[in-house]
């Protein structure tokens, strides 16, 4: 046992709850540690137990000592202000950014990873959420808005009422051949409430397994990352065929861009676990737009760069042969643009610009909006070029309220010149509101511009001069659980295009799955004869398709049923509908053989199509809203694509209208498919129903 200075009451707590419970107990000072007058020879783990944080001197050698111990074998404990000591240590380069005693905090302990709830660190433990604390004086260390550069994540925070994954209070590191484990909150040894068996149990197991057991390595290379997805082949809502995060969080496509042939899609990704937090960027690649290949993390944050707390969201260009990116660095309080570039054919690794950002300061006008997160809300970039000048937007919100879209310029894509906003608007819907993720899109006689503005994703075609958009429609580009797409143009000309599909289950649903998030499928973008927005699935997905089950004619009456003998969580569905007399004909997926759990996708007289997600799950951490949107009178009849994914449903009307919806049923028989018409007849003139192969 390692103290620091005079022993207090907290370590002298902690040493009598070690010798009485077993252990063979050496209390040791760190300054006999840094001057030897104390050895760690014939020692199997070192416990450092501090309640206030240690102050190591800059000419310190307690990082050799300690390093040398771990390297030849050793087991190494840091808990609650000593895990603050891990950069002074050399252990890791970034150290917990969320110190300080939390007196008022209700009972907390350790959220422990799905993944890692049988590891003998966390075994003995009653489950993945123990209470081992009450309220404290002691001082805590916890990775909030950074992650640590090397150690891997273990366990993150619960509270009595609820769990708090992006507080990360347990982390382990390999070193050599021992193990390094700081667990900066969930033991405390003076009299504090919570569930003293549960914090013995966690202590003891501990203390007994670091001499011993492994720690799990953060996975680095694409073969660890996609190893990551052998942990949840049973998982029945992982999808089969979407473009998935193997584990963790996944949110906004960044990057899209065909190189070489090939199809990259980077995206937003945390490592620390199934929650938004400290962000990355995750890689995807494939040759087919069907077989995705998992890839190595393409961007890390810079420990002394302005993107230390996250690299956000940004794009991919060809600078003449160079493929560059430009994404949001996070740092602090601001968010700023920055650049890499890559000479890897495979874009694989990224070298960041020196000069990062390479915009430095806000626009003088209009006032972008200032919040408790950051100074301005202004980040995501859509940048290309047009007769040797590079143009970028960027997504902000105004201090007035509403979000705005603001143009730069550049000759080189590092000195940019701001030119003013294109398009600022909805100043009297929410307050805050931030247009994030613009895009730009040439349609030929006409120009799209999306937004996504924290609920939906909005577009508009219209007119770009150059210098302002002039929209002439706008509309919802998908009107359930899609948000920040953005897009490519391909070497045969198409416009591909991918959203982030949201869960629509809670955080702790989220946190016990162990992932979170999917991209969409590609969609091709394009205009339609009369000049509507026309969206479609990627042709190459029919590639996908296995046994099919034809129907012809199919007339229904009021409340009749036809089933199908497809079933299953992995089909494409296909189906014209005309209404007759009736009020509604459905689709419904994903059905009980009892009934107690069905997801009807529902078109009615109304010209609306519903995804009725009342009783899609009996789970009550699953969202049960039913979502809408509206299908114009002459689309009439109604043809229906619907992709079934695990948890996804894809729907496609008249390749015009989309609705992505997350359900999760929890019976295993839950995957029955049948028609039903609702106060009259409807035709169904054809219906196809294919079995899709699984991709993952």
């Amino acid at each position: 046992m390692v103290s620091s200075g005079g022993r207090t009451g907290e370590q002298t707590a902690a040493i009598e709850w070690a010798e009485t419970s077993g252990f063979d107990v050496t209390a040791v000072a760190v300054e006999e540690l840094i001057d030897r007058t104390a050895t760690l020879s014939g020692v199997d783990v070192c416990w450092w137990h501090a309640d206030e944080p240690p102050a190591l001197a800059a000419d310190s050698d307690l990082g050799g000592v300690l390093g040398a111990f771990v390297r030849s074998g050793g087991g190494l404990v840091l808990s609650l202000a000593a895990m603050t000591t891990v950069e002074a240590l050399g252990i890791d380069r970034v150290a917990p950014d969320a110190v300080g005693p939390e007196p008022d905090s209700p009972e907390t302990g350790p959220l422990i990873k799905a993944v890692y709830d049988d590891h003998p660190f966390f075994a003995p433990l009653p489950d993945r959420r123990p209470i081992t604390r009450g309220p404290t004086e002691a001082t805590l260390a916890r990775y909030d808005s950074v992650l640590p550069e090397r150690g891997e994540v273990l366990a993150s925070t619960v509270r009595i009422d609820h769990d708090v994954p992006d507080l990360v209070t347990c982390v382990g590191w390999s070193l050599g051949d021992g193990v390094v484990v700081g667990l900066g909150d969930g033991l405390v040894f003076e009299p504090t409430g919570g569930d003293a068996a549960a914090r013995d149990r966690l202590a003891r197991a501990l203390l007994t397994n670091v001499g011993d057991a492994s720690v799990p390595s953060r996975p680095r290379s694409a073969e660890e990352i996609t190893a990551m997805r052998e942990r949840f082949a049973n998982d029945h809502h992982r999808p089969a065929y979407h473009l998935s995060t193997p584990a963790n969080w996944l949110n906004d496509p960044n990057g899209v861009i065909q190189w070489n042939g090939r199809y990259h899609v980077f995206y937003q990704y945390n490592p620390g676990g199934p929650y938004h937090d400290t962000i990355h960027w995750g890689h995807a690649v494939s040759d087919d737009l069907v077989n995705w290949e998992d890839r190595a993390v393409a961007l890390t944050p810079s420990p002394d760069g302005p993107d230390r707390d996250g690299c956000w969201s940004g794009c991919a260009v060809d600078d003449d042969g160079t493929a560059t990116i430009l994404y949001t660095g996070g740092r602090d309080r601001k968010q700023l643009p920055c650049l890499a570039t890559t000479e890897d054919p495979e874009l694989r690794t990224w070298a960041k610009d020196g000069d990062n950002p390479v915009i430095e300061e806000l626009p003088s006008a209009p006032d972008v909006l200032s919040t408790e997160h950051w100074d301005g809300e202004f980040r995501d970039h859509c940048v290309w070029r047009e007769d040797g000048t590079w143009y970028q937007l960027i997504g902000a919100g105004m201090d007035d309220g509403g979000g705005v879209v603001l143009l730069y310029e550049s000759e080189d894509l590092r000195d940019w010149e701001y030119c003013g906003p294109i398009l600022a608007g909805d100043r009297d819907i929410p307050e805050e509101t931030v247009w994030e993720c613009p895009e730009l899109l040439d349609l030929g006689p006409k120009q799209l511009l999306h937004v996504s503005n924290y609920e939906d994703v909005v577009y508009f075609l219209g007119d770009f001069d150059g210098d302002s958009f002039e929209p002439e429609y706008r509309d919802k580009l998908d009107h359930g659980d899609y948000y920040a797409p953005q897009s490519m143009r391909a070497d045969d000309g198409r416009i591909l295009t991918w959203g982030w599909v949201p869960e629509a289950r809670d955080v702790s649903a989220q946190w016990d799955a162990g992932w979170s998030g999917t991209m969409s499928l590609p969609r091709v973008i394009s205009l339609a004869g009369d000049g509507r927005l026309r969206q479609r699935p990627a042709e190459e997905l029919t590639a996908l398709r296995g046994e099919n089950e034809h129907r012809e004619g199919l007339v229904l009456d009021d409340g009749e049923t036809a089933g199908l003998t497809t079933s299953g969580r992995s089909v494409e569905l296909s189906a014209r509908f005309s209404l007759v007399d009736a009020d509604a004909v459905e689709l419904t997926v994903l059905a009980a053989p009892d009934g107690t759990e069905r997801t009807p996708i529902r078109y009615t007289a109304e010209n609306e199509l519903l995804v009725d997600r009342s009783r899609s799950s009996t789970d009550p951490q699953a969202t049960r809203d039913t979502q809408r949107m509206r299908v114009s009178p002459y689309d009439e009849p109604l043809d229906l694509r619907v992709f079934v994914d695990g948890s996804v449903i894809e729907v496609f009307a008249n390749e015009r209208h989309c609705l992505t919806s997350r359900v999760y049923p929890t019976g295993a028989d839950s995957t029955g498919i049948e028609l039903r018409a609702v106060g009259g007849r409807t035709r169904i003139p054809t219906f196809d129903a294919w079995e899709l192969n699984q991709v993952w």
